[in-house]
């Protein structure tokens, strides 16, 4: 079962990007370094709410 997650910047706290994941696989918070276009540079994101 696949859901819809939003990828938030840790420094920023903007909600930048949209992904999907798989939830029985994946049980906690996913964290990625991703581009922030409000900061300027590579942030890590972290799934919201």
């Amino acid at each position: 079962m696949r859901i819809n997650i939003l990828l938030a910047c840790l420094d920023c706290k903007r909600r930048n990007y949209a992904t999907e994941k798989n939830k029985k696989n994946t049980t906690g918070r996913i964290e990625m370094k991703k581009f922030c276009p409000f900061c300027g540079g590579h942030r890590m994101h972290r799934e919201t709410k």
